[in-house]
């Protein structure tokens, strides 16, 4: 008999957006495996939402600071908002930022006791997240966005590109902060997320009810979408129908940075 807990359908559930009965057979049938039984609910078409695991609630500030060779994002993640907008909090992520712009992305660790010290401060779990720092290699130019709501920085972008315009690098950079991508191109997604979606998606598209004829021409079709959401050259630029491959015309995206807080 399959042993899981409370906890687990409860899991399950924010993780798929599945009915806590669903989530129970699931796990029934999974042996209590929530990896397993969130991929037999998307099989089934019972998940509404198994991106939401993956999402973060952490509240805190992006930081970003640019020169002419190079750009560097931080993130200082906390609990709240409150403390997140908090001066103290936001002017240490500053000199993060420009501490890794200065002497590169370990320099951070200098200030260990710094972080930690507001932490205790704001009795929350003050940490690091991405710490990264791009240059300029030659030839290329660099392009950065940062979206301040609330009088801190919420989302931060870099864009490495080779043979834009400046107007059109800042133009994708601005897409970035839009639409989120995770990866630069296909070659980048992982083969095996990559199977695992495509066998939830001919599950999912039997249970339709689909000619099995047809069942490639979707599935192919389906995870077209799946990588456009992913994938930054196969995105729509903010949402239309032309993608950003078409929009670079000759031109190359060689690298992108995105650090966004609640993403």
């Amino acid at each position: 008999m399959s042993s899981f807990s409370a906890q687990d359908v409860k899991a399950l559930r924010q993780a798929t957006g599945a009915g806590m009965m669903d989530c129970k057979r699931a796990l029934a049938d999974n042996g209590g495996d929530i990896e397993a039984a969130t991929q037999w609910l998307r099989e089934k078409g019972m998940a509404k939402a198994a991106a939401r695991a993956d999402r973060t609630s952490d509240q805190g500030v992006v930081a970003l600071a640019a020169d002419a060779a190079a750009a560097a994002i931080v993130e200082l993640r906390c609990e709240t908002d409150f403390s997140a907008k908090a001066d103290d909090f936001t002017a240490l992520a500053d000199e993060l930022v420009k501490l890794v712009l200065a002497e590169g992305e370990d320099s951070v660790a200098s200030r260990k006791a710094a972080i930690e010290d507001l932490g205790l401060a704001k009795r929350e779990n003050v940490r690091l997240g991405k710490v990264v720092k791009v240059e300029a290699s030659e030839g290329s130019i660099l392009d950065t966005y940062l979206h301040v709501q609330d009088g801190r920085g919420t989302s931060a972008v870099v864009v490495e590109a080779r043979g834009l315009s400046k107007e059109l690098a800042h133009e994708i950079a601005l897409h970035i902060a839009f639409a989120k991508p995770s990866v630069l191109s296909r070659d980048e997604v992982d083969p095996g997320e990559v199977e695992r979606e495509r066998t939830a998606l001919t599950e999912m598209t039997k249970a339709e009810g689909k000619p099995e004829q047809a069942w490639d021409k979707i599935v192919d079709g389906r995870l077209r979408a799946w990588y456009a959401e992913r994938v930054l050259l196969e995105q729509g630029l903010f949402g239309e129908k032309e993608t950003v491959q078409s929009r670079l015309g000759g031109g190359e995206i060689v690298r992108f940075e995105l650090a966004a807080i609640g993403s």
